[in-house]
Parts: structure tokens; C-alpha cells; sequence
């Protein structure tokens, strides 16, 4: 049975409210009807059922419009690779269940030497500050991941159909949710500079700091960053023009050397890079800070100074204008004044890039999302129809796991395609810029009636001649705004 308000655009409290009053169905494909709907727990492999963590409260994604669906309307999900997902999704999984493990166990220490810990108190399953119930509900399900291993295509299939229920999600006001693509680089570099090779990349200065974030402790990915002089003073640090010019050179920050600028700023939008060094040896470096500055597309200042025509866009264009016109490349790329500084994760490494959940991500089945409203291990259903080839679209119509995060990836329904490394990743990515239909898997866990339940009933209907009566005078305040419009973020670096 066809949900009665399908299709409408829907706002986050609204699209609860009607998951609150839906019917759960036997059918775990089918859509539920629209009668008196609750949330059970869902059943382990072995038909064990796990109680609910109810989480700290109901599931607020801000500024998402969400629409109940059933498994039959994402289009293309039987005939997705099942086993693929969810080999990607038990990935996702392990890390999870090691640190809620980890935090029974440190929760169990602390009792045995005596501190206040009170028996009755469930062990929080959610980092703290963490108010998402998605997490804990994630986590349980995860737990019943990992106990299942491996699963063929059609017993992976029922996992996801058993443990999650689909459900549309976009940014409000947006007809669609957007996604773009990002690629592990693989170039040519040395340990030394040569003539050939001329352009450093550089570690994490030491003068670099981020209000707030201890020294030598994981740098965020937006924000401020700034200089500590010789006197203690904080300033801004330099920009991309002046580590150009040499504001860094004599403090051995260098990593290595690559043969262009071009190399440089295209290993600093993708966030890691493998770099072959001139013994054959393969450095592996990740993203470990940047600057402080917005990042501004050059693609943007190619369109805008009518360089490039529009249409043209991709990564692979910007490359060309850069090799063919270097005098002028010098000062775009300036434009741009934000830099990425990078640390040594490997050597000899040909695994796939770590992504922020930490571990080595899948080509194909990974996506970076925005981290201030989803949890990582989250798996979304994204269908769109992207230029994987060189000529024409194709159809993608496939489960992907939440595994990364990036700056310029901002909004509910906003995802980053990874490709995998390379030159062929690398067009394939650049290509990638288009609108696509997103559905986030909420684990089962998750009980939209709480929402339901805490919105306000609707005022009386007031009396017929008691209206006028009720109109406020001309001359009384005008009521606040008390939901301004949220300001839109600059885009800037994936991770």
C-alpha cells in the first residue's frame, strides 16, 4: 500500500510525525500502511531480539526534509551487490564495536577500583557530547554485523532490509541532494629537489596552531588556524601565495618534492596522495592541517574570469589551462590562498586511502558526508545518473557507507563519491558533479514515534464570532523571528 502523502516535500518533524503514525508490515520491503505504527526491536541473525537503546531523544537531522519509503521505491535496490555493501558496512563496523567494547571495559575498570559508577547505569554507547541517537542504535546493529561475518548477496540483502527502513533525505528546499567525486592521486616525487622535481609538500609547521586544540593534536578540518610568533602573539598564518614565495623555506617542513604546482594543489583538494618516490618506493601522506583560509574553487575563478567555459569544467580541463597558460596559472592558483599540510601515513602501502573513520576506504562504495549531521558507518542509497565513462551517463544506483568527511561536503543530503586512486579515478572523479535521490538506512532501533509524541497538538479551533476578538491590535509588536534562515557554508577541502 502506497504511503497517502508520498511525494510531498516534507519537513523533518513532519516526515517523523507520519513514520509515528504508520504500520509496521511483516513484510520488511514493503512500505508500512498508515495505521498505528511501532518501532520493535529488530531480531540478531540468530532470531535473538536486542533491546532498543532509546539514545539521548529523537532523531534530528537540521535543515533535512525526510519522506517515509518502502524498499520496492528505491529504484535499483534488487539489483544491487548486497554482499559488496555489506562487506563495506562490516568495515564500518568493526572499529565500532571495538570502542563500545572498549568503553564497557573502561566502565568495568572504574567500578573495580571504586569510583562512583552506578550499577543500574547503562554503559553510554554514544561519544560524549554526542546527542544523535543514530549512534547507539548504529552501534547495536553493528554488533549484530560483526557477529554475522560474511554474508552471501541475498542473506545480505534481508540484513539490511531486517535492521534498517529506507527513508528519503534532502536539504530543505532542494529538490534533489548532490554529489561529487574524489580520488586517491598517485604521482611522481622525490625525497630531495631536483630540477625535475621543484615543488615541496609540506608537514605541519610548528608555529601552527588552532584555537581551542591542544599542540600536536588532531587538527579539524575547518575553522581558524593561526600563527604563534617568537613573542607568543597568534596572527594569521600564511597564505598560498607566501608558502609559494618561500615563507616556510629553512624549517625542514618538506615531505617531498613533485614536479608542479598543479601536482600540489590537486594532492591538497583530494586530501592524501600516494607519491613515488625515484627508488621505486611509495609514500603514502594524509591530510594533518591547513591554514586557516576558505577555500576557493579554481574551477569558480576559470568560469568567472571566462578562461574556461562552464560546460567544459572538470579537473581534467583545469589541468590542461594550468599546463598550457603557467604564467597566468600562478595567480589563480592564488586566488585559492587556503593550503593543506600533510603527515606520513605509509611507505610501500598500496591499500586504499584511510578515510576519517580511519580505516581504508572502498572504492566504489565509500562516501565522505557532512560529519556534524551524520554518524560515519551510516549506509545511504543513492541513485543518480553520473558520467563514469567518458561520453554519456550512467546509471548508479548503490548502497554506500558513511566512511569520510570533507569541508566543502556541507548538508544533509551532500556526499562525496570515492573512486578509488590513480589517473583513471581521477577523470572519473572530475567528472562527477550532478543531482541524485538520497535515502538514509535508520536502523530499526530508532522509534519515530518519540518524535511523534513530542510534538504539540495543534491550538483549539476557536469559536465562530470569537475571531475578531482574537486579532491582535495594529499596533501590537509584530512577533520575532524565531527561525532565521541558516547561513550557507563556504565550500572548502574534503578532509
Amino acid at each position: 500500500m502506497r504511503m497517502p502523502l508520498r511525494g510531498l516535500l516534507l519537513s523533518l518533524p513532519a516526515a517523523l510525525a507520519i513514520l509515528a503514525a504508520a504500520a509496521g508490515s511483516a513484510d520488511a520491503r514493503r512500505a508500512p500502511p498508515a495505521s498505528s505504527y511501532h518501532a520493535v526491536p529488530a531480531a540478531s541473525p540468530q532470531g535473538i531480539a536486542h533491546p532498543a537503546d532509546p539514545g539521548p531523544g529523537p532523531l534530528k537531522i537540521p535543515n533535512a526534509a525526510l519522506e517515509p519509503a518502502g524498499w520496492d521505491d528505491l529504484d535499483g535496490w534488487a539489483g544491487d551487490d548486497h554482499a559488496r555493501a555489506f562487506a563495506t558496512f562490516y568495515a564500518s563496523c568493526r572499529p565500532i564495536v571495538r570502542a563500545n567494547a572498549f568503553r564497557a571495559e573502561s566502565a568495568h575498570v572504574h567500578a573495580v577500583r571504586g569510583r562512583p559508577v552506578h550499577p543500574a547505569s547503562p554503559v553510554p554507547s554514544s561519544l560524549p557530547g554526542d546527542a544523535r541517537p543514530i549512534r547507539p542504535a548504529l552501534e547495536q546493529v553493528c554488533a549484530r554485523a560483526v557477529t554475522a561475518g560474511r554474508l552471501e548477496p541475498e542473506a545480505a540483502r534481508r540484513f539490511f532490509e531486517t535492521n534498517f527502513v529506507p527513508l528519503r533525505i534532502r536539504k530543505l528546499g532542494d529538490s534533489a541532494g548532490f554529489v561529487t567525486g574524489y580520488y586517491e592521486p598517485i604521482v611522481d616525487g622525490s625525497r630531495f629537489p631536483t630540477r625535475e622535481f621543484t615543488v615541496p609538500l609540506y608537514r605541519r609547521p610548528h608555529d601552527l596552531v588552532a584555537p581551542g586544540v591542544p599542540d600536536g593534536g588532531p587538527f579539524p578540518n575547518t575553522g581558524r588556524a593561526l600563527r604563534r610568533t617568537a613573542s607568543g602573539e597568534l596572527v594569521p598564518y600564511y597564505d598560498r601565495g607566501e608558502i609559494e614565495d618561500g615563507a616556510l623555506d629553512g624549517q625542514h617542513l618538506e615531505i617531498c618534492w613533485l614536479r608542479s604546482a598543479t601536482e600540489a594543489l590537486f594532492i591538497q583538494i583530494q586530501g592524501s596522495a600516494r607519491v613515488r618516490l625515484e627508488d621505486g618506493a611509495l609514500l603514502r601522506i594524509n591530510y594533518d592541517a591547513h591554514n586557516g583560509y576558505s577555500y576557493v574553487p579554481v574551477g569558480r575563478v576559470l568560469i568567472e574570469r571566462n578562461l574556461v567555459a562552464r560546460e567544459e569544467m572538470s579537473m581534467q580541463r583545469i589541468r590542461e589551462w594550468m599546463h598550457d597558460h603557467p604564467e597566468e596559472a600562478k595567480d589563480v592558483r592564488r586566488q585559492n590562498r587556503s593550503v593543506v599540510f600533510f603527515r606520513i601515513v605509509g611507505l610501500n602501502d598500496d591499500t586504499e586511502a584511510i578515510g576519517a573513520q580511519g580505516i581504508p576506504l572502498s572504492a566504489g562504495r565509500s562516501i565522505a558526508v557532512d560529519k556534524a549531521l551524520h554518524v560515519y558507518g551510516t549506509p545511504f542509497f543513492i541513485e543518480a545518473d553520473l558520467p563514469l565513462a567518458s561520453s554519456g551517463s550512467q546509471s548508479f544506483r548503490r548502497t554506500m557507507i558513511a566512511q569520510d568527511t570533507g569541508s566543502a561536503i556541507v548538508g544533509p543530503a551532500r556526499a562525496d563519491l570515492y573512486f578509488g586512486a590513480g589517473d583513471e579515478a581521477g577523470r572519473v572523479a572530475g567528472r562527477i558533479r550532478q543531482p541524485g535521490r538520497f535515502a538514509i538506512l535508520l536502523p530499526r532501533e530508532i522509534d519515530p514515534s518519540a518524535a511523534g509524541a513530542r510534538m504539540p497538538l495543534p491550538p483549539d479551533k476557536p469559536v465562530p464570532g470569537m475571531v475578531a476578538a482574537a486579532q491582535p491590535s495594529q499596533h501590537a509588536a509584530a512577533p520575532p523571528n524565531t527561525a532565521p534562515e541558516e547561513p550557507r557554508h563556504p565550500r572548502r577541502y574534503r578532509r
